[in-house]
């Protein structure tokens, strides 16, 4: 499918692409140059378009097309455009690029937005780099603690979020003193573009997802089981205090309590993501007295995360009695879940099922920039676009085609709202 609105996109994607290749993927850290040039790259391939380019404190970019009424709350499109170290091309980057696509296929459609439609280049999404959820869009609602300008270091350098912002013309200070760019009572309607990062959308068969929630989590960054360490040979089981066999015994507790919940339709997934004994210590002939691990539960229902704790707390300290070991889960972090505006998630099933477009409800397991918006009362949407292989990785897989049905239904939605 060629259109001016397709080559637009796939121009920039391949610019993107070529211009911040890491091999093998791409790398456009959070305030670094990968990230910058992607800001210089869609603001100067929108001049011709007739929008106004600004940005905020935080380093936030704003493409504006004005509507006939400036005086309306504005209808907002946005995504990020860091990436992951090494990582795809399309992670974030597809929603600011359709943004754009977007606007030019209105305008070459002779549509006049009633209100302005505004496309948002968001800074710093991937915490890989700054270790705080979605650091870009919270800034612009004055909502990231004041500590944190100074106390966040980058990864790969060192450095703080302030002295990077600051680097770059930004003003860290200001956000610190309680500066709110965005005032939630000027946004109508906020639409997050995104590829899918998981296989739903490509094991359906289908090329588009309508979200309907960005699903909270729990995150548990240190737990530790504490037992004795002991001779394979020698000891016992009545003498041992395993830390490994408890461990696994939590772990089967984690699905345990999963399977209930896939059992009475509940939204939830569950993951360990680190599970180590101490390599300085364990050995073949070793029994093990430490394990550490990571935890992270997320689903659309924060009260279901809630018991979910209240229930491996318990289970936690009826396996230490057994296995005569302590697991200690630590403190948790938790980011609410954000549900996506009812209404706006039915126009878009309209919207689908009169052009054609074969799209699904999903809720996104992965958070996203959208999440922010919700949290301020803003009406949400959100759109997944099919992708090969996951994300966070090289191998990214959108299909232009995929990409040219979500945006076909974007530009009826926006039709609509704008």
């Amino acid at each position: 499918m060629s259109s001016p609105a397709i080559d637009l996109a796939a121009s920039l994607f391949d610019r993107l692409a070529a211009e911040t290749a890491t091999p093998p993927g791409v790398t456009r850290a959070s305030f670094g140059a990968g990230e910058q040039f992607a800001h210089a790259l869609v603001a100067d391939a929108v001049r011709d378009l007739g929008l106004i380019v600004t940005d905020d404190i935080a380093g936030n970019r704003y493409m504006t097309w004005p509507g006939r009424d400036r005086a309306l709350p504005r209808v907002f499109i946005g995504s990020h455009l860091d990436s992951v170290p090494h990582g795809g091309n399309f992670d974030g980057a597809a929603g600011v690029i359709m943004g754009l696509a977007a606007i030019r296929a209105l305008k070459d459609g002779g549509f006049e937005p009633q209100r302005d439609i505004v496309v948002m280049a968001i800074r710093a999404e991937e915490l890989v780099w700054f270790p705080t959820p979605y650091a870009g869009s919270r800034m612009a609602f004055g909502l990231v603690p004041a500590e944190e300008y100074e106390g966040l270091v980058r990864s790969d350098t060192g450095r703080t979020l302030a002295d990077h912002m600051r680097e770059l013309g930004f003003d860290p200070d200001a956000l610190r003193e309680g500066a709110r760019p965005l005032d939630p009572a000027t946004i109508e309607i906020y639409i997050e573009p995104h590829i899918e990062q998981g296989p739903l959308l490509v094991g359906l068969g289908k090329p588009v997802g309508i979200v309907t929630g960005i699903r909270g989590n729990l995150r548990y960054p240190n737990c530790i089981v504490r037992g004795t360490y002991g001779h394979a040979g020698a000891t016992p089981r009545a003498y041992r205090h395993d830390a490994v066999f408890a461990a696994t015994d939590f772990a089967s507790a984690v699905e345990d309590a999963w399977d209930d919940h896939e059992r009475n339709g509940r939204d939830f997934v569950a993951t360990l993501g680190q599970f180590s004994t101490d390599a300085r210590h364990h050995g073949m002939t070793k029994i093990s007295g430490e394990v550490r691990f990571t935890m992270d539960l997320r689903s659309l229902d924060n009260d279901l995360l809630l018991e979910t704790d209240r229930r491996l707390r318990e289970r936690a300290r009826e396996i230490s009695k057994a296995r005569r070991v302590e697991i200690d889960l630590d403190i948790y972090r938790n980011a609410p879940s954000a549900i996506m505006d009812q209404n706006l998630i039915s126009l878009l099933e309209e919207e689908a099922k009169a052009s054609g477009i074969d799209a699904v409800t999903m809720p996104s397991g992965a958070g996203h920039d959208c999440a922010t918006f919700a949290w301020q009362g803003i009406r949400t949407a959100m759109l997944f676009i099919r992708n090969e292989n996951g994300s966070h990785n090289p191998d990214e897989a959108m299909a232009m085609d995929d990409f040219a049905e979500a945006l076909k239904l974007l530009v009826r939605a926006l039709r609509r709202v704008g």
